[in-house]
């Protein structure tokens, strides 16, 4: 494997998204990744671009390792005429990290000035005795077709003459409708290089604003208020706010930033009524100048609001100094910004073919799977195939969070539930971009009547009237479960503000389980440092007896191997063999008989203590003969009591990220969310249940043939 050098063939090319790109497809199958730049741009504190690699990627390196040199390293090796030096320099720093790692993604330098006149010839130098491949990043914003064309076959030819050894050229930031003929003209221009890639990347409006955050960070402001999420609102327009307030508001837009005095009280406090207000824009943010903070009066009246989440900015410059700072504040992406990243990696991963470049670069797949290797991996096999899967909580902030990263990604067709004004107003204060989510209300639905009868007929038998049918269908669970029914959707997610029970009593009442299982039973993945274990069952079934144990072993087995998991399943107990005695041993002994009988293919075994079953050591004491012990992947639990304090016991001492519950045993797939569910928590789960519905519709294909 060569490692990988991505420069830009000029200012502004936008490499960022490109190397964000490359790190997560190289991550996704190799831990053993590293991350370069040829300069510390910013003394020993790292630049936004190796902050949020390192942040994101959790790199073990400090941060001295990932540069070769200070800018005023450079600068003084560069003035003296040491360029050799210079390289010389800059390539140990980058074999001694290419040592620790099975290959290194390497950044270029910014065109920040410093070697202005020969940094294109600097990063070929620095590619070649790397020995990297290159990739290039051509810019293509504010471009015509015919320009950006002109600055790709420029780019190729200027490294072409220096040798590079080609990986890829990227033309990046063209307007969407031009990426197909850009596509086709600028691969009909390099035919002839057969070793090399061509991509075009469109323009992404999400990055090419900055947000709050990037703009505090830039001007060193001072957080008054707001010091959430709402950092990551993008300004997509800044306003001087020195009129009276009848006259300023006639000029507020949506997303715009309002810089005024710290003292003018009426221009804050109608910016925050803007901000809550649905007959005015959004309101990004406010940055007050002259290093004067509100009046105390004010300060109070802002700390009692319910509302607002409005960011507030004090900057110690005049108002003057203070826009054309703002003015010249470049878009990047920020540690933390997912909104951000998802763009980013929603753009690369639909324009460039991962798999074709992973093979280019003769990517070896680890054994070890990282926490990020599986996020990344249920990610792509979701957008693969993308689903329907309905949101019953619509109005929740976290799902819409939630579904807007996983619209940028494209891993799913998303669809609200809720109130649809009320859904419009709360995407529209969180400055989130769903244009074109589908939200339906159950209320005013007119699929609620058909719907309505289809809980009749399945309950009447319990004595459910066809007016409580009509009447529970209203509820956004049951006609979520409905519409999974009904395949009007492929898959349901809920539980960020409901209960199990009520997220998952409809799907026992319609949905059922498959044919064979006998009970709905739960898994979650618990990503350790360097391998996915499957943990079952920590959410649903509180003491299940023998008969019950071995379905949920073997439905896990099942979940397991659904998701790349080889499965070798341990039934758990407080003893390993025959060693011990007692009425919860022999459940789980005869668990494992009920489970051996039923699937004999199966690896299982039990009962066995847990160190046994994960650790090599201990099993080649305990039990030296079986196939299981130390190797074990998914791990039964012989009740809810022992699997839900074990699962958070290890999450919370180890850092593993836990993954679900993940239900199991269903016909068609609705998963439970914890009430103290993340983002993060909510994206992985939409992305298993996608999975899930493929896996299911590919079984309905199977068993019409």
């Amino acid at each position: 494997m060569q490692s990988v050098y991505i420069a830009g063939a000029g200012a502004g090319s936008g490499k960022s998204v490109v190397v964000l790109g490359f790190m997560e497809m190289l991550s996704a199958v190799n831990q053993r990744v590293g991350f370069f730049r040829p300069f510390a741009p910013q003394g020993t504190k790292p630049d936004n671009l190796t902050a949020l690699i390192r942040s994101r990627y959790d790199l073990p390196f400090p941060p001295e390792m990932l540069y070769g040199c200070t800018v005023d390293t450079a600068r003084r090796l560069l003035g003296a005429g040491r360029y050799d030096e210079l390289l010389k320099l800059i390539m140990n720093k980058f074999k001694t990290l290419e040592e620790c790692c099975d290959l290194v993604v390497c950044a270029g330098t910014d065109y920040n000035g410093l070697v202005s006149s020969l940094e294109f010839d600097f990063n070929a130098d620095l590619a070649n005795n790397f020995d990297c491949r290159l990739v290039v990043v051509v810019r293509g914003f504010g471009r015509s077709q015919l320009e950006s064309l002109d600055a790709l076959r420029i780019a190729h030819e200027m490294m072409r003459e220096r040798g590079g050894n080609f990986l890829a050229t990227v033309l990046n930031g063209v307007p969407a409708n031009d990426v197909d003929t850009l596509t086709r003209h600028a691969r009909e221009l390099f035919a002839a290089s057969e070793n090399e890639a061509i991509y075009v990347l469109p323009e992404q409006t999400a990055l090419s604003m900055p947000t709050i955050a990037e703009v505090r960070q830039a001007l060193n402001a001072i957080c008054l208020y707001g010091e959430g999420d709402e950092l990551n609102q993008a300004v997509s327009n800044y306003k001087i706010a020195a009129m009276e307030v009848p006259d300023f508001l006639n000029y507020i837009e949506d997303g715009a930033l309002i810089i005024t005095s710290g003292d003018r009280s009426d221009i804050i406090l109608a910016s925050l009524a803007a901000d809550v207000s649905s007959s005015f824009p959004r309101v990004a943010g406010l940055l007050l100048t002259g290093d004067l903070r509100p009046a105390e009066k004010m300060q109070r009246l802002i700390e009692g609001l319910r509302r607002t989440k409005l960011p507030i900015l004090r900057v110690p410059t005049d108002t003057f100094t203070t826009t054309m700072n703002v003015s010249r504040i470049e878009p990047t992406i920020l540690p933390g910004d997912d909104r951000k990243i998802a763009a980013a990696l929603g753009a690369f991963e639909a324009n460039v073919d991962v798999d074709d470049l992973r093979e280019r670069i003769a990517v070896r797949h680890s054994d070890r799977v990282t926490p990020i290797m599986f996020e990344y991996e249920l990610i792509r096999r979701a957008k693969a195939r993308r689903q329907r899967i309905v949101l019953p909580e619509g109005a929740d902030e976290r799902i819409l969070r939630a579904a807007e990263i996983l619209t940028l990604r494209q891993a799913a067709d998303l669809i609200l539930l809720g109130n649809t004004d009320r859904i419009h107003r709360r995407i529209s204060e969180l400055g989130l971009k769903l244009d074109g989510i589908r939200i339906i209300d159950p209320v005013t639905s007119p699929d609620r009547e058909r719907y309505a009868r289809t809980y009749f007929e399945l309950r009447k038998h319990k004595g459910i009237s066809e007016q409580l049918a009509y009447d529970l269908v209203e509820d956004v669970s049951y006609f979520g479960t409905l519409m999974v029914y009904h395949s009007d959707a492929d898959g349901m997610v809920s539980g960020a503000t409901h209960t199990t029970q009520h997220t998952i009593r409809p799907a026992f009442e319609t949905v059922k389980t498959k044919p064979g299982v006998k009970l709905v039973s739960s898994v979650f993945f618990m990503c350790l440092e360097d391998q996915v274990l499957v943990y079952g069952d920590c959410a649903v079934n509180p003491n299940p007896d023998a008969d019950e144990l071995a379905d949920i072993a073997i439905t896990s087995a099942a979940t397991a191997a659904a998701f790349g998991i080889e499965p070798r399943v341990a039934m758990l107990s407080y003893s390993s063999g025959d060693s011990g005695k007692g009425e919860d041993v022999e459940r789980v002994r005869e668990a494992v008989r009920i489970a051996r009988q039923r699937r004999p293919d199966l690896n299982l075994e039990g009962p066995i203590q847990y160190d046994a079953a994960v650790d090599i050591e201990v099993a080649h004491t305990k039990m030296p003969e079986s196939k299981v012990a130390g190797r074990a992947t998914v791990l039964i639990f012989p009740d809810l009591n022992t699997g839900n304090n074990t699962y958070k016991a290890v999450q919370r001492t180890s850092g593993a990220l836990a993954i679900g519950p993940v239900l199991q045993g269903l016909n068609k797939p609705v998963n439970d969310l914890s009430r103290g569910c993340t983002v993060n928590d909510i994206v992985n789960t939409v992305a298993i249940t996608a999975i899930q519905a493929q896996n299911e519709n590919d079984a309905a294909q199977e068993h019409v043939q």
